[in-house]
């Protein structure tokens, strides 16, 4: 399976296994045992590199010490062979929860001493917690033996596993963090969000040869390695990136520091620290003595960070602090003492983004006066308005700040990407093209309607330097009008027909096809056929032509770059290449928002990118490969995992069943037609019976279908030879009951066959054939879908012009009229009535009132 498959089913065991535990708290089990694998596995792979066989292995105890010398050098820590994790798996029903606490113990004792700031105690919060797993050694044994064995088939041994590790590792953690209600917060920032910064600071730190990047309230440090991977995709040089984490919470930075050591980075590139960014702040020492000749104050390339929002902090002589020359923040909210913390670690020429809530943008007081600093010495650059309830745990709105020590420009680009995001579960999440859109306008400094503003400083003054996004920046909709004239006479307003300006932009010839101006104002429309009159008229279809011209190339691209080099193609990097190219493809082509486009691409590329993995990892072969499909079912009660027929490992077999193998599926499809055919004759034939004819057929209560051993019974009594109309019919409906069986049958034998054939049908393409089959899988769902999108506008156009004819269709006067007729009726009626004397008072009265006679 691929790792997005082994992500989803270590997650979905995890969860049932954890019990009543807290998602908060499982993580640190789970994170911590997935760790210690990856340590020893780390061990065995670098001396089986230096030429020790798995013989050898056994040599690995603590009274070797020349052995436990050699693999401090070379891993920074030793392992024993008894403490292995392969060992513990090999132990089977002997293993019990006394080898983790001496395996732990033992660690903590035969670590290098030039390592102890990146291992030292980063097993504690493991070791506190494992009797939380259980009552008593037994049930504590139970619960990791299952832990073990549910993460053992996770691959750490060569530098393609360190994404599938890194990816399973993200991925747990934040499934924990959607579980951990507010205490996600504390060590988690979204995906998205953190992809969102990184970008932003990549491209500013593009081009540099060595990079330096700092988190001060680091959580569990994925933001500040997804930061890292996006500079390394731009730079190419994953080894040039240091690394600088700090975490307050015990348990938090140790997830820090195992989640740096995971994805491969070198150890002398990661520089860890358990502290209060705030209280205790980071000065840098080459060694612990002499420690005023040895500083240097930590000043970086980037700094990112996602802190406590508007928490409580010891403001006290915070004053003669250098970090605060531009104020102190108030005591109930360090906002501001965050943000000019790494504004002070800032090298001149980096950058830095920043998560905060929205209140710093307009709140006054200290932090009025902390922001026009920032503002007059021209730090802003951007603020981005995010959707609400985008992070666990909390649905406050959000910004992020991006800031510079040293700009030339004094401007302030305000985005409001509030709008922009997709609902998932309880959470608004932002899309890849939502990314992008917010990175294009801030890294090319430029407004966009509705969307961004570049700010001058003069204008941010006269708001007394008030920053709240809604001041700059109006991305509401327009409030829907209703023009006078037109409500009374019908047409359309010119001034609402010319708000659609975009289309008769495009579509210059269209605007005289549809409407008529009689000089006043308002226009009539000229047809009665809008849809026709559009989609006919002569700009509209070039407009489609020149879009499907655009594009023609995208298809052969494509399969160049992904189906004929998947081999060797870089998936992190070739989205974003191909991205581009497709933006400058769709340039020419106005009314097609191109981030539509690049979010069918990115929806695509999460289908494309794992079986490019699986490509580059197992060979261009692992196209043929067919694997057992492994369903869970109750047996005895319990959930056991058995198969249930065949998967392809990367083409589906529903796919290849389509592509190659049409006729037998249709052979399948007309049986089925059939058989719903069949239903539908019995269930008219059902309905056409009375109660009596239902009752001696033995129709089920339900009387939905004919209950088929009465209903052969009865047939049997009539014969060979009904009698009547109603016989003849019985007799029909048993030989369509058995005709529907054997069809049934037939059916079910032609599937297992059918997968059979699918089976070695795949395993057996040739390589031309193979490569035409991941084209039909990648490539012509993706183009199917970018083909479509003029048509999206063309029909969205045509909604928007039949709405704007029919909200006026019907004018004031013909709606008085209609009362008016509808009154004349009922008077008419009223006249008709009789009753004594007094209703007929009454009755008159009413006629009198409604205009009647």
């Amino acid at each position: 399976m691929n790792k997005q498959q082994l992500a989803a089913k270590i997650w979905e065991s995890a969860n049932k296994m954890r019990s009543k535990i807290e998602a908060n708290e499982y993580k640190d089990y789970i994170l911590g045992f997935i760790f210690y694998k990856f340590l020893s596995e780390n061990e065995i792979t670098r001396l089986k590199s230096n030429d020790f066989s798995e013989d050898d292995l056994p040599m690995l105890h603590e009274d070797n010490s020349d052995i436990v010398d050699y693999v401090k050098d070379e891993c920074g820590y030793f392992i024993a062979y008894e403490n292995l994790f392969s060992t513990w798996i090999a132990k089977g029903g002997d293993f019990e929860i006394a080898n983790v606490y001496d395996a732990l113990s033992a660690f903590s004792r035969n670590i290098a001493v030039g390592r102890k700031k990146v291992f030292a105690g980063i097993f504690d919060t493991l070791q506190t917690g494992l009797s939380k797993l259980g009552t008593d050694a037994k049930s504590q044994t139970k619960a990791v033996r299952d832990l073990i064995y549910l993460i053992k088939d996770i691959p750490m041994d060569g530098r393609q596993d360190y994404d599938v590790l890194g990816y399973i590792y993200e991925y747990l953690i934040d499934k924990f963090a959607s579980n951990a209600g507010k205490k996600a917060g504390e060590f988690y920032t979204p995906h998205e969000v953190s992809q969102l910064m990184s970008e932003i600071v990549a491209w500013h730190l593009r081009g540099r040869d060595e990079i330096t990047i700092y988190d001060p309230t680091s959580g569990s440090g994925s933001l500040l390695i997804t930061i890292g991977q996006a500079v390394a995709r731009r730079n190419g040089d994953a080894d040039s990136i240091k690394y600088y984490a700090q975490e307050l919470k015990e348990n938090t930075y140790n997830l820090t520091r195992m989640n740096l050591v995971m994805r491969g980075i070198l150890p002398d590139n990661i520089v860890t620290r358990n502290g209060d960014t705030l209280e205790d702040d980071w000065p840098y020492f080459d060694t612990d003595e002499n420690k005023e000749e040895t500083y240097e104050p930590l000043f970086v390339d980037a700094v990112v960070s996602n802190p406590p929002y508007s928490q409580n902090w010891d403001s006290e002589d915070k004053e003669i602090d250098p970090r605060f020359a531009y104020g102190v923040a108030p005591k109930s909210k360090a906002d501001y003492a965050f943000l000019l913390h790494d504004l002070y670690h800032l090298r001149s020429d980096g950058i830095m983004t920043i998560v905060l809530p929205h209140g710093v943008l307009f709140r006054g007081g200290e932090e009025g006066a902390i922001r026009k600093n920032l503002i007059e010495n021209h730090h802003i650059q951007a603020i981005i308005g995010l959707p609400a309830n985008i992070f666990f745990g909390t649905g406050i709105p959000t910004i992020i700040m991006v800031l510079r020590k040293a700009r030339t420009d004094s401007n302030v680009l305000i985005v409001d990407a509030s709008k922009h995001f997709i609902k998932d579960g309880k959470n608004n999440k932002l899309r890849a093209s939502d990314i992008k859109r917010i990175v294009d306008v801030v890294t090319s400094n430029r407004s966009v309607d509705r969307f961004s503003r570049l700010v001058s400083i003069d204008e941010i003054r006269r708001n007394d330097y008030n920053l709240n996004i809604p001041r700059y920046v109006d991305s509401s909709e327009d409030a829907e009008t209703w023009d006078v004239y037109a409500s009374m006479f019908g047409g359309a307003p010119k001034k609402e027909v010319d708000a659609l300006h975009e289309y008769w932009q495009a579509w210059p010839s269209l605007k005289d096809e549809l409407y008529t101006d009689d000089g006043g104002s308002c226009l009539s429309c000229r047809t009665d056929d809008i849809v026709a009159t559009i989609r006919n008229n002569a700009d509209v279809k070039a407009y489609a032509q020149h879009y499907a011209q655009a594009i023609a190339g995208l298809p052969a691209m494509l399969r160049d770059r992904l189906v004929n080099d998947a081999e060797h193609v870089d998936a992190l990097s070739a989205e974003a290449e191909i991205g581009g190219e497709l933006d400058t493809m769709l340039a020419t082509c106005p009314l097609v928002d191109p981030y539509d486009a690049y979010q069918e691409l990115d929806d695509a590329w999460k289908i494309i990118e794992p079986d490019l993995e699986i490509i580059q990892s197992e060979g261009f072969a692992a196209v043929n490969k067919v694997d057992p499909n492994m369903v869970m079912k109750k047996k005895n009660g319990k959930d056991v995992e058995v198969q249930d027929g065949w998967a392809g490992r990367i083409l589906p077999f529903d796919l290849v069943q389509k592509e190659l193998l049409s006729y037998d599926l249709q052979d399948i499809d007309a049986d089925e037609e059939r058989m719903q055919s069949i239903q539908t004759e019995l269930d008219e034939m059902l309905s056409n019976f009375d109660e009596e004819e239902k009752s001696i057929t033995a129709i089920n209560e339900d009387g939905d279908a004919f209950v088929a051993a009465e209903l052969k019974r009865t047939v049997k009594v009539i014969g060979k030879h009904p009698s009547n109309e109603f016989e003849e019919r019985l007799v029909h409906a048993q030989q369509l009951l058995d005709e529907s069986k054997k069809l049934k049958s037939a059916v079910k034998t032609k599937r297992t066959a059918l997968e059979e054939k699918t089976r070695s049908t795949v395993e057996s393409l040739d390589e031309q054939t193979a490569r035409a089959m991941l084209e039909a899988k990648w490539i012509t769902p993706l183009m199917k879908k970018i083909k479509a999108l003029p048509e999206a506008v063309i029909a969205g156009f045509i909604s928007r012009v039949s709405t704007l004819n029919t909200k006026y269709e019907t004018t004031y006067a013909d709606v008085c009229n209609q009362i008016a007729e509808s009154e004349r009726e009922l008077a008419s009626m009223i006249g008709q009535l009789t009753g004594n004397e007094a209703d007929m008072a009454g009755l008159a009265e009413l006629q009198s009132l409604l205009g009647g006679e």
